[in-house]
């Protein structure tokens, strides 16, 4: 979105956003995190206890010190990459062993920083044609092996393409633009609440069907774009009725069945 930031929280699993909230461009991801978190704790009503069972999952951009020692502070579980790639370049000399996973080398190392709690700290390097990079991860998971904890990490990247990328085309969140900011801001709330519908009917229709794997932009130009009429009595929908000859009718009709039944 030129010249903006969106930033946004998102439930993966159950296909919904939780928050979001539009900046202007020249505002850093590691100043956009401690709102999100906060939003999302009174938008939830996260308590102490609940706090200690959620893994907030987060890249670079908002991998400060500053940010993770507030984190924990809140007694919030993290799996983060950090912010320095220079202090990544620095710690790598104490790792004692590297073990391959994918296309990079894992190490671990004795937490440098007192983030306030116990943690976890592994060392990435890649080799590129300008030679290794490194990059620092911190977690407070203590069970998982370097290899799945770099699994957990590289699937947060899960709201990004089933989310952002599904908005972007299906619900045009990149062609609908302002003008104004405050204006841009209620395109992405409506938005926001269409991709919520759009989840709650995956959950409620869709789970069991051959239409499970869909995302919403397929959802909404496949399914959604099925030939049919509604029929209402008293202002009450009584009957769906879709053109037979279509070939996701037979099916749809048992999807929106199911839908209804379930609301």
């Amino acid at each position: 979105m030129t010249g903006r930031q969106l930033a946004r929280v998102s439930a993966v699993g159950y296909r919904e956003t939780v928050w979001s909230e539009l900046y202007p461009g020249n505002r850093h991801t590691v100043n956009c995190f401690k709102p999100a978190v906060l939003e999302v704790e009174r938008s939830l009503d996260l308590s102490r206890q609940r706090r200690k069972q959620i893994v907030w999952r987060f890249d670079s951009g908002a991998g400060s010190d500053g940010n993770y020692k507030w984190l924990l502070a809140r007694e919030y579980q993290a799996v983060g990459k950090g912010y320095s790639g220079v202090r990544a370049s620095a710690w790598e000399k104490y790792v004692k062993r590297w073990d391959k996973y994918r296309d990079c080398w894992l190490g671990e190392i004795d937490p440098p920083i007192d983030y306030g709690c116990p943690i976890r700290v592994f060392i990435k390097k890649r080799l590129t044609k300008e030679g290794y990079h490194y990059g620092y991860y911190v977690s407070t998971i203590k069970t998982l092996s370097k290899s799945d904890f770099m699994y957990f990490y590289d699937n947060r990247g899960g709201a990004e393409v089933e989310q952002f990328r599904g908005d972007k085309s299906g619900l045009h969140l990149q062609t609908r633009q302002k003008s104004s900011l405050l204006a841009q801001k209620g395109i992405v709330l409506l938005i926001d609440l269409a991709h919520n519908l759009l989840g709650d009917f995956h959950q409620k229709a869709l789970a069991n069907s051959s239409f499970h794997g869909y995302g919403n932009k397929r959802i909404i130009r496949k399914l959604l774009t099925t030939p049919g009429k509604l029929i209402f009595e008293s202002g009450k929908l009584k009957r769906v009725e879709l053109i037979s000859g279509h070939e996701n009718s037979r099916e749809m009709l048992k999807c929106l069945k199911r839908y209804c039944q379930n609301q």
